[in-house]
C-alpha cells in the first residue's frame, strides 16, 4: 500500500512546491501596487527563488537516496513555512529578494522525486513514471491561475498565508504515507561526483535542460509581467495565458516519457531543439499577439516533451551515480530559468526590444540539435565498438597502405600480440611463411576484383607457434567509392585441422 502511494504523494509533493516556488511572480502586478519596486529590479525579483531552487537540487537528490524521499520532503516543506511567511507580510523589495531566496527550496525538491521514484519501478517504465511526477510542473500553472484570483478578492498578502496551510496539510500527509523503508544507496558524495564529472554525457544533458526546464521556467516567471506591460493584457488575463503556457508544457512531460521509452530518446530530442530553434525564431521578430502565443505555445510543448525525454536518458546513462546526476542536470535547468529573465530584461533596456534574446535562445537550440545529432552518431558508433570489443573472432583494421590501424580484444588472445605492438605494424608480422608469394598475388587479386577475400591460413602467434586460420578480408569504403581502409576477421581452426588428420 505505501509503496503504491508514492507516485500520486511524491507527484502531489511537487505540485505544492512549485505552487510556493512562483509565488511572487505570480503576484508581482499586486505586490507593486503596495511595494515600490524599479523597473529594473522586477527581473531580479522574479528569478532570486529561481537561485536556491536550483543549487539546492544537487544536495537534495544526493540526500534523497542517503534518507530516502520522506524526510527530504518533510523537512523542506517545514523550512518553506518561513520564508512563505515572511513574504505574506514584506514591505520593501528587500523583504521580497530575501524571502524569495530560499523560497527556492520548493523548487529544489524536484530532485527528490526523480531520484527516489525509479526504485519503485522496472527500467522500461522510468521515463513514463518521471515524466509522471514531472507533471508535477503543473503547481506552477495552479499558482499563476488560482493566486491572481483570490488576490483580487482577499488581497494578495492573505493569498499568500493560504499557502501556509497547503504545506501543513501536506507535512501531515508525508509523515503518515511517506515510505519509511525507501531502499538507500549509501555511496559517499564525493565518490559520486568524482565517477560522473568527467563524463561527457553529464554535461550534454546539463545543457539540454538547461534549454528545455530553463525555457518552461523562464517563461513562467516571465510572462505575467510582459503580458501586462507589453500587451497591456488585463493582470488576471495574463494570469490566465501564462497558466496554459504551463499546463501545456506540463502535459508533454509525460508524453515525453512514454515517447521515450518506446522510441530513441535522442531522435525525439532532434525534433525538440529543432521546434526550440523555429519557435524562438518567430518571437525574435517582436510578432503580434497572435503569432507570440503560437511562438510560446511551441516552446512549452517541445519543452515539455524534451523535459521527459532527458529524465529517461539520466538513469539509463548513469544507474550507480543517478541520485547526483539528476541533482546536477535539475539544477542547470532551473539556473537555465535564472539567467534569461534578466538577459532579457537588460537586452531591453539596451536595445528597447526582446529580440535578441530570443535570437540567442533560437541559436542555443540549434546547437543543441547538432549535438544531439552527434550523440546519436556516436551512440551508434558506440555499439558497433561494443559488438566488436566482445566478439570471438580476432578483428584488425589497417589503412589504405596497409599500416595497422587498431584491433579487438581477440587478436590479442589469439596471436599473443598486444594493441601497442602492432599498431603502425604491417599485418606481414603474423605471416608464417607456409604461403607462397603466389598465394597472396591470388588472395589480393581476388579482393581487387571482389571487395573481399575469404578462405584458411596460415598463420604465426607472437611465441612463433604456427597456427590455422579461417580469415575473411574485406574492403571498407567511402561515399565515393574509394578505399579508405581494410578489415580482417578471423578465427584460429587449428583445433579442427588436427580432428580431420
Amino acid at each position: 500500500m505505501i509503496k503504491r502511494v508514492q507516485l500520486p504523494l511524491q507527484t502531489m509533493n511537487l505540485v505544492i512546491g512549485f505552487m510556493v516556488w512562483v509565488l511572487i511572480s505570480s503576484l508581482l502586478p499586486f505586490i507593486r501596487e503596495d511595494i515600490a519596486i524599479p523597473e529594473g529590479k522586477l527581473a531580479l525579483v522574479t528569478a532570486v527563488p529561481v537561485i536556491l531552487g536550483s543549487i539546492l537540487r544537487i544536495p537534495l537528490g544526493y540526500y534523497a537516496n542517503q534518507f530516502g524521499a520522506r524526510k527530504i520532503f518533510l523537512v523542506s516543506f517545514i523550512l518553506l513555512l518561513f520564508p512563505v511567511y515572511y513574504i505574506s507580510i514584506a514591505d520593501s523589495l528587500i523583504d521580497l529578494i530575501i524571502g524569495g531566496l530560499f523560497l527556492g527550496i520548493g523548487g529544489a525538491v524536484f530532485s527528490v522525486g526523480v531520484t527516489s521514484l525509479p526504485k519503485y519501478y522496472p527500467k522500461e517504465r522510468h521515463g513514463f513514471v518521471n515524466g509522471i511526477y514531472g507533471a508535477g510542473n503543473l503547481g506552477t500553472a495552479v499558482t499563476t491561475f488560482a493566486a491572481p484570483v483570490l488576490a483580487v478578492k482577499f488581497g494578495w498578502s492573505a493569498t499568500i498565508q493560504i499557502y501556509l496551510v497547503i504545506l501543513a496539510l501536506f507535512i501531515a500527509a508525508n509523515f503518515l504515507l511517506g515510505d519509511k523503508k525507501e531502499p538507500k544507496v549509501k555511496t559517499p558524495l564525493l565518490e559520486q561526483i568524482k565517477g560522473v564529472y568527467k563524463n561527457e554525457k553529464l554535461w550534454l544533458l546539463s545543457l539540454f535542460y538547461f534549454i528545455t526546464f530553463g525555457s518552461f521556467v523562464a517563461f513562467t516567471i516571465y510572462l505575467p509581467n510582459f503580458l501586462v506591460s507589453n500587451f497591456t493584457l488585463d493582470k488576471v488575463d495574463a494570469g490566465m495565458r501564462t497558466a496554459g503556457f504551463i499546463v501545456l508544457a506540463t502535459a508533454m512531460r509525460p508524453i515525453g516519457g512514454w515517447l521515450a521509452d518506446r522510441y530513441h530518446s535522442l531522435i525525439i530530442l532532434m525534433f525538440v531543439f529543432g521546434g526550440f530553434t523555429i519557435a524562438a525564431l518567430v518571437l525574435s521578430f517582436a510578432p503580434t499577439i497572435s503569432w507570440y502565443t503560437i511562438g510560446c505555445l511551441t516552446i512549452a510543448l517541445c519543452a515539455g516533451i524534451g523535459n521527459g525525454v532527458i529524465f529517461k536518458l539520466v538513469p539509463m546513462y548513469f544507474q550507480k551515480q543517478a541520485g547526483i546526476v539528476n541533482g546536477i542536470v535539475s539544477a542547470m535547468g532551473g539556473l537555465g530559468g535564472f539567467f534569461p529573465p534578466i538577459i532579457l530584461s537588460v537586452l531591453f533596456d539596451m536595445t528597447g526590444h526582446y529580440a535578441i534574446g530570443f535570437m540567442a535562445l533560437s541559436e542555443v537550440a540549434l546547437a543543441s540539435l547538432i549535438l544531439v545529432i552527434w550523440m546519436y552518431y556516436q551512440g551508434k558508433m558506440g555499439i558497433a565498438k561494443e559488438v566488436i570489443d566482445h566478439t570471438v573472432e580476432g578483428i584488425l583494421v589497417t589503412n589504405k597502405k596497409g599500416q595497422i590501424i587498431t584491433v579487438n580484444p581477440a587478436f590479442t588472445e589469439i596471436t599473443g600480440y598486444q594493441k601497442n605492438e602492432v599498431i603502425g605494424q604491417n599485418p606481414s608480422i603474423l605471416k608464417s611463411g607456409k604461403q607462397s608469394q603466389a598465394f597472396y598475388e591470388d588472395l589480393w587479386q581476388s579482393i581487387e576484383n571482389n571487395g573481399f577475400w575469404q578462405g584458411e591460413i596460415w598463420n604465426k602467434r607472437k611465441d612463433g607457434q604456427q597456427y590455422l586460420q579461417w580469415l575473411t578480408i574485406s574492403t571498407i569504403k567511402n561515399d565515393a567509392g574509394e578505399v579508405i581502409q581494410y578489415a580482417g576477421m578471423f578465427s584460429d581452426i587449428s583445433g579442427r585441422e588436427i580432428k580431420k588428420a
